[in-house]
């Protein structure tokens, strides 16, 4: 059995997909937490001295783990899926492109084949046909959306992958940053919502990790709606819609789909 910790929930399931039951995954970050404030626990460190691979999402969503790793990583292989993928600028959030996702696994199935066991070979090529058709199904239903309603915005700057990769605009985002803990001015609030009222944005996505207030406060100035939430930074409980990273994927572009037409399209 190949121990291994990962640090986000995204990769934690992309883990599990390749690894099967060949791997013990300890997942550093639970359902709906949001990691750019992730404080690190003693259990944490624990788990990464009994560790044979650790897999890091990279960039800035889980740089605290750096100093855990440089302490107690022990003798374990450390595979930053950051280094593996396409990145855009220092923007970290690059699984919100199934594309990325495909690279990450392959990245996983070579570490995890030098640590032991079988089977991720068949298990990586499986799950990658199910990216591909998962990218397939995401481009034929934001096809459906009339150019002139393809305008997002969002809590914060976490799905720049998805819209690049889709052919969405984003009129803006709550917090313009790509970490939550930024926070917003006046004059950004006041901007994106002229830019909302401009561009006729239909609604407004909040993110299922963050608090929706100042989102519900930008939709009543604006006259936007609020859509539903989005899994941005993190994957959701076990029963939700977001509780793997394809469905995820596939929540968010129903969500956004729907938003964005008034109801009238659905992707499910």
């Amino acid at each position: 059995m190949v121990r291994v910790v990962a640090t986000t929930t995204q990769v934690a399931d992309l883990v599990r997909a390749v690894g099967g039951d060949q791997v013990a995954v300890t997942q550093v970050l639970q359902p709906n937490s949001d990691p750019h404030d992730y404080e690190p626990r003693p259990s944490d460190a624990r788990a990464i001295e009994g560790a044979d691979v650790v897999f890091r999402s990279g960039g800035e969503v889980d740089e605290w783990m750096e100093d855990l790793i440089a302490t107690n990583g022990g003798d374990a292989r450390v595979v930053d899926l950051g280094k593996s993928v396409r990145l855009r600028g220092d923007d970290p959030h690059w699984w919100q492109d199934p594309r990325n996702a495909e690279r990450a696994v392959a990245a996983i199935e070579t570490a995890l084949a030098k640590a032991g066991g079988k089977g991720y070979a068949g298990r990586a090529r499986a799950y990658t046909g199910r990216l591909r058709a998962l990218d397939r199904r995401v481009a034929a239903c934001i096809d459906r959306l009339p150019p002139a309603r393809r305008t997002l915005v969002t809590s914060h700057d976490a799905l720049g992958y998805y819209t690049d990769r889709y052919g969405l605009d984003v009129a803006g985002a709550v917090i313009p940053s790509l970490s939550t803990q930024a926070q917003p001015s006046s004059r950004a609030v006041n901007r994106l919502v002229d830019r909302i009222r401009r561009d006729r944005v239909a609604a407004i996505f909040p993110e299922s990790s963050l608090n929706p207030k100042i989102e519900k406060a930008v939709a009543r100035e604006s006259g936007a709606k609020v859509g539903g939430d989005l899994w941005a930074d993190t994957l959701g409980p076990k029963g939700s819609s977001g509780a793997t990273y394809i469905g995820s994927i596939e929540a968010n572009t129903d969500t956004i789909v729907s938003g964005l037409s008034g109801g009238r399209e659905r992707c499910r």
